[in-house]
C-alpha cells in the first residue's frame, strides 16, 4: 500500500503524510525511530529520507496523545488507542477511495469534482491530525455532518450529469 502510494505522488509528501506512515507501520510491528526513518527511505525508493528533526518530535506527540509507547529497547509501539486510530484512518481511506474510483469514471466532470474534494479532505485531515485527540464529542459531530453534506452536494452534481449516485456508508 504505501509503495504504491510513492509511485503515484513521486517526490511530494503532503503535510499529516508522516504521521500516518508512522502509524501505518507500526501496525505491523514495533520500530526504532531510525528503523522508521530507514524504511521511509527503502519504500519510496530513496525519494523521502524523513529527517530525525521531523520523525522524533513527530514520535513525541505521539507518545503524548496516547497513540504509541516507547518499549524498554527504544521501539515504538502502538497503544490499544493508536491501533483503533490507524483502523478509523484504514475505515476512512477506504470510503474515499470507493467514491473517488466512481467519481474519475465520469469524465471530466467527475474528475473536477474529485480533485476539489481531494483538496478539501487534504486540508481537513492536517487539521484534524493535529487536532482530532483533542476534538470533542460535540466537534466530532460537526464534522461528521460537514462531511455528509459534502457527499450530498456530490451526490447532487452527479445527479445532474448522470443521475447515479454515490452510496454513503
Amino acid at each position: 500500500m504505501i509503495s504504491e502510494w510513492f509511485q503515484r505522488v513521486g517526490s511530494s509528501v503532503p503535510r499529516g503524510f508522516s504521521r500516518y506512515f508512522i502509524l501505518e507501520l507500526l501496525k505491523k510491528k514495533p520500530h526504532t525511530g531510525k528503523e522508521i526513518i530507514n524504511y521511509a527511505e527503502e519504500q519510496s525508493n530513496g525519494i523521502w529520507k524523513p529527517s530525525p528533526g521531523l520523525i522524533y518530535p513527530l514520535l513525541g506527540r505521539l507518545l503524548d496523545e496516547g497513540l504509541i509507547d516507547e518499549t524498554e529497547d527504544g521501539r515504538y509501539q502502538l497503544t490499544k488507542k493508536g491501533d483503533e486510530t490507524a483502523q478509523d484512518v484504514d475505515k476512512v481511506n477506504d470510503i474515499v477511495k470507493k467514491q473517488l474510483d466512481v467519481l474519475f469514471r465520469l469524465s471530466n466532470v467527475g474528475r473536477f469534482v474529485a480533485m476539489d474534494i481531494l483538496e478539501k479532505i487534504s486540508v481537513m485531515g492536517s487539521i484534524l491530525s493535529s487536532n482530532f485527540a483533542n476534538m470533542t464529542e460535540d466537534e466530532t459531530k460537526r464534522y461528521k455532518e460537514f462531511l455528509e453534506l459534502e457527499l450530498k452536494k456530490i451526490n447532487d452534481e452527479k445527479s445532474k450529469t448522470n443521475g447515479k449516485k454515490i452510496k454513503i456508508e
